[in-house]
């Protein structure tokens, strides 16, 4: 949650000849690890805060996107903690910036929950869901899973998939045959075979899209990808 890492960052890519679209997360922040001895006192590992630190980065710096976790669930070592209130907060925050919100959501009652905020306004259409499956005690991986999920999904978005580790591929075949958009890198796996690791995110992006044009799909440039997202920058 270091300011001046994302800015770093964030510069040397505006800097640079790229056209990229930026996704910066707000996930950090909300984890809560409770001690053996004491539940209701945290434990280290904790870096459960407000949502307005957990938010600042994108205040100032402005992405095109940044991910917002609807998630509450045990993950790891500890409960990973998105309160409906802090949720709102922070989404508050994130369009007052301009900035366009990736809901992370990791099983059903996550896209429960974003329906209900999009319909009290806390949350606007059209939406960007990414359904992320593969994670312990949140979504399984594979197409009835995915299914299920699209199909409560609210009608006025755009949504994309992926799965951890083992199953990063298949899910990108996954998502493209029920129409949706992809996501694969080393923040999900680091393999780019079975047992074989792999030398980068670049390499992983284009087993990727040799997957998505052999299922028939076509990659968006960035203009395109913009376009279908409804960026303005």
């Amino acid at each position: 949650m270091e300011l001046e890492y994302y800015r770093e960052v964030v510069k040397r890519i505006r800097e640079s000849d790229t056209d990229l679209i930026i996704n910066l997360t707000t996930g950090p922040g909300g984890r809560f690890v409770p001690s053996d001895d004491a539940p209701t006192k945290a434990a280290p590992g904790t870096t459960l805060t407000t949502p307005e630190i957990r938010t600042k980065h994108v205040v100032e710096l402005k992405p095109e996107i940044c991910s917002l976790d609807l998630n509450t669930m045990w993950f790891g070592t500890g409960a990973v903690i998105n309160s409906p209130r802090n949720i709102k907060i922070m989404a508050e925050r994130i369009y007052a910036a301009g900035v366009k919100p990736e809901l992370e959501v990791f099983d059903s009652g996550d896209i429960h929950l974003a329906n209900d905020l999009i319909a009290e306004g806390a949350l606007r259409t059209p939406a960007l869901f990414q359904i992320v499956s593969g994670v312990k005690y949140g979504f399984a991986t594979g197409v009835e899973m995915l299914k299920y999920a699209t199909s409560i999904l609210p009608t006025d978005c755009e949504w994309a998939a992926f799965g951890a580790s083992r199953w990063a591929f298949p899910m990108v075949g996954h998502s493209v045959s029920l129409g949706g958009h992809c996501r694969i890198g080393m923040e999900d796996t680091v393999y780019i075979d079975k047992g074989v690791k792999t030398s980068g995110n670049t390499e992983l992006v284009e087993k990727a899209i040799r997957i998505i044009r052999d299922m028939g799909g076509q990659p968006a440039t960035v203009v395109e990808a913009r376009r279908i997202l409804g960026l303005t920058g």
